[in-house]
C-alpha cells in the first residue's frame, strides 16, 4: 500500500544497490505542502535496513532528488521478498522522522514517520511485482493499492 499521500510522478525500472541489491522497481510518490506528511509501511515484514544520508534539498519533484537529496532508506525483510521506502527530503522540508530501530516488526499501515513539507517517498520493489498505480494518481498513505506480489 502507499506509504504516503500524494501524487505519483514515476514508475520506473531501477537499479537498487542498497537494500534489493540488483534490478528493482520504484514508484515515486511526491507530497506538496498540502498533503499529510505521516509516512506508513507499505507491507508486513522486519526493519532489516535503515540508512540516514545527509544531502541537497533539491525540489522531491525533480529526478535528482533521488539521488542527491538528504534521505532516510528502511529495508523490509517481507515474507514475500525485500521492499524498500526512501523518505527523501524536498525544497522545504529539512526534517525527516523515522520512529523505529532494525529489527522491529512493523505491519502494513503502521506509521512510519514523518516527513516535513513538499517532499517524497520512493518505494523499491522487486522485478515481476504487479504496479498498481501510474503518474498522476493520486494516493492516500495506508489504503491505497500501489503494488502486489505476483
Amino acid at each position: 500500500i502507499a506509504p504516503a499521500d500524494g501524487r505519483v510522478i514515476s514508475v520506473i525500472p531501477v537499479e537498487e544497490p542498497d537494500f534489493l541489491k540488483g534490478p528493482s522497481v520504484r514508484i515515486s510518490i511526491f507530497m506538496n505542502v498540502f498533503n499529510v506528511h505521516v509516512n506508513r509501511y507499505p507491507a508486513d515484514g522486519t526493519l532489516a535496513y535503515r540508512h540516514y544520508r545527509p544531502g541537497k534539498f533539491l525540489n522531491a519533484a525533480d529526478e535528482k532528488a533521488s539521488r542527491e537529496n538528504e534521505q532516510s532508506s528502511l529495508g523490509l525483510q517481507t515474507a514475500r521478498g525485500p521492499v524498500l521506502v526512501r523518505q527523501i527530503a524536498g525544497l522545504v522540508a529539512r526534517r525527516i522522522v523515522t520512529d523505529h530501530p532494525e529489527g522491529t516488526v512493523v505491519h502494513q499501515g503502521d506509521r512510519l514517520g514523518l516527513i516535513r513539507f513538499g517532499s517524497r517517498v520512493d518505494v523499491f520493489v522487486p522485478p515481476g511485482t504487479i504496479t498498481r498505480v501510474k503518474v498522476g494518481d493520486r494516493t492516500t498513505a495506508g489504503r491505497t493499492i500501489i503494488a502486489e506480489w505476483p
